[in-house]
């Protein structure tokens, strides 16, 4: 009885020494991570600059608004005026800079999505021949001890 011990876990030692230690597969599932890392950081830091631009631009065209209204007037009725028209103005202008925020933050889901889907086909490749290997090295090596 000691002996079929022995010989089991003697066996099982081969077998499982005969077992291939394959990392090309985490490492192309590594590289196919890094390069979707990549990816969704140049989606985001390219919309953190379009947002930017717009924030400077709304920014300078309310000075210019703030200019406009802060000039010395001839008549009361001016001031109530160009009140009205610095309202105005600045109404119009916050709808032009929210549809344009509007516009990044569409464009950032787009290609986040396409990002998204181009990423989860690629890793399902990777995983695929992964896989695919796994089963043709545990076929080799199952050949290879039956064969003894």
């Amino acid at each position: 009885m000691a002996t079929n011990a022995q010989d089991f876990t003697a066996m099982m030692k081969d077998m499982m020494g005969a077992f291939p230690v394959d990392t090309s597969a985490m490492e192309d599932a590594f590289k196919t991570s890094a390069s979707l890392n990549e990816k969704l950081s140049g989606v985001a830091l390219e919309a953190a600059d379009k947002t930017a631009e717009v924030s400077t631009a709304w920014t300078k065209q309310t000075i210019e608004k703030l200019s406009e209204l802060s000039k010395a007037k001839t008549e009361p009725a001016d001031y109530a005026k160009a009140l009205t028209d610095f309202a105005s103005a600045t109404a119009e202008i916050s709808a032009e800079h929210m549809a344009a925020y509007a516009e990044i933050a569409k464009k950032v889901q787009m290609d986040t999505v396409e990002l998204m889907m181009a990423a989860g086909k690629d890793m399902t490749e990777d995983a695929t021949a992964a896989m695919k290997k796994a089963t043709d090295d545990v076929s080799a090596v199952t050949k290879k001890a039956t064969a003894k």
